[in-house]
């Protein structure tokens, strides 16, 4: 069983819940952006949570089955056709051996995913399916599809369940132009002047297209930095610092404008100064920001933080009756 991919889209990726345990050596964790919206399209055709979907960016693939296969469109809204017909996200959808499926145009939000019933079977590297592009690592030949690509799905074990008739609305993502996205301040926070912080944290900041799976760089007003002699080993700007690991989802600001909050395709370490990091309750919202989405980021405390998290644990454990 495979698809034939007729047309690639934009940037088609086989993603899966990606490769942990190996950024200390310049790894990112990668997988898909949205992990939420990735985990309810295997939900509904009967796959686990960890088999790999293809994330679909903007654009959309076009594609053909060489056999029957059961999928599941899931993410930001877009028009699904099977033979030309329109068909719904979010239900399982039945194809016979030949069926060509397709995409419109996004209505909001950046990408959506394909999920089939036995995963798509790409091997494992480093634990992982997940495509890392920038690496040249992982999902279908270490890059995004290519028109002509055979994408192997794999074989649903005997137990596999028939999957979810569908996803109720209150469970399904919402895909918006306004956003608040929870941080926590640190770790060189302390950095920035009072008036500075405030800055960053009251201020409604714009998002560029300069937003992709490694980074969402965000417009707005210029950030106060505290003067200071740098140290040997950072740069001349102040906010350089010398060498530091960053977190999944810090947000720097380089020059002292334009945040840049990274994701999951982002570099481990280097020069610039994290000033606050996304919560990993959030980091999904802010995969579905689109350019031109009007964002504020919200301080919250790691207690806090911590029981955002515990509660979107218990949402999953929820969707797959654990």
């Amino acid at each position: 069983m495979s698809f034939e991919i007729l047309e690639p889209g934009l940037s088609t990726t086989v993603q899966d819940l990606g490769r942990l345990g190996y950024y200390n050596v310049g790894i990112p964790q990668g997988g898909s952006m949205d992990q939420w919206s990735a985990e309810l399209a295997n939900a509904v055709v009967g796959n686990t949570a960890a088999e790999a979907v293809l994330e679909c960016t903007y654009l959309g693939p076009r594609f053909r089955t060489t056999e029957a296969a059961v999928i599941a469109i899931s993410g930001a809204p877009v028009d699904v056709k099977v033979n030309g017909e329109n068909r719904e996200q979010w239900t399982r959808l039945e194809l016979a051996a030949g069926d060509e499926v397709s995409f419109g145009f996004l209505q909001s939000g950046t990408r959506f995913y394909i999920a089939v019933r036995g995963g798509i079977d790409v091997p494992l590297v480093l634990g992982s399916r997940s495509t890392y592009s920038l690496g040249s690592l992982g999902g279908f030949k270490g890059r995004k599809l290519e028109a002509g690509d055979i994408v192997p799905v794999g074989q649903a074990p005997a137990t596999a369940t028939a999957g979810l008739d569908g996803i109720d609305t209150a469970m399904r993502p919402i895909f918006t132009r306004d956003q608040d996205i929870r941080v926590v301040c640190g770790l060189y926070d302390h950095r920035l002047t009072e008036a500075g912080l405030d800055t960053l944290l009251s201020s409604t900041w714009t998002l560029t297209p300069v937003a992709d799976r490694t980074g969402l760089r965000y417009a707005g007003p210029a950030i106060e930095w505290k003067p200071r002699q740098q140290p040997f080993g950072a740069g001349s700007d102040p906010s350089n610092i010398v060498d530091a690991g960053y977190a999944v989802g810090s947000i720097q600001i380089p020059g002292g404008k334009e945040p840049i909050a990274l994701h999951r395709d982002a570099v481990s370490g280097g020069g610039y100064a994290m000033v606050a990091t996304v919560i990993s309750a959030d980091m999904d919202l802010l995969a579905r920001n689109a350019p031109g989405t009007k964002t504020r980021f919200l301080a919250v405390t790691m207690d806090e933080a911590l029981s955002a998290r515990a509660e979107l644990k218990a949402v999953r454990s929820r969707l797959w009756g654990k």
